[in-house]
């Protein structure tokens, strides 16, 4: 997927993984690859070492936008997940 150079970019910090989510994507494409290790990715050269994953609350998993830094919490249906869903999805589809 090309981006533009002025593109919307996420950058976090999640179960040790770092992770970039950059131009348009789906709710689902966010979610995808920010709960990674709860919902592989099937397309995934990953999926086979992350299927099974354990969530290790000991970390501190973490998301920067443009409106700050979110703590990610480690189920993607708790209570903020969708608040920071929404937020993500709403920077990286600004025209939407």
């Amino acid at each position: 997927m090309a981006t533009e150079a002025n593109s919307a970019r996420i950058t976090g910090k999640v179960q040790g993984r770092d992770i970039t989510l950059e131009g348009r994507l789906s709710k689902d494409e966010i979610r995808d690859r920010v709960w990674w290790w709860r919902i592989p990715d099937p397309g995934s050269s990953k999926e086979q070492e992350d299927h099974g994953h354990e969530y290790d609350g000991s970390r501190r998993d973490v998301i920067a936008t443009l409106g700050g830094y979110y703590e990610v919490p480690g189920d993607p249906d708790a209570p903020g997940a969708g608040e920071l869903l929404e937020t993500m999805y709403a920077e990286l589809n600004p025209d939407e």
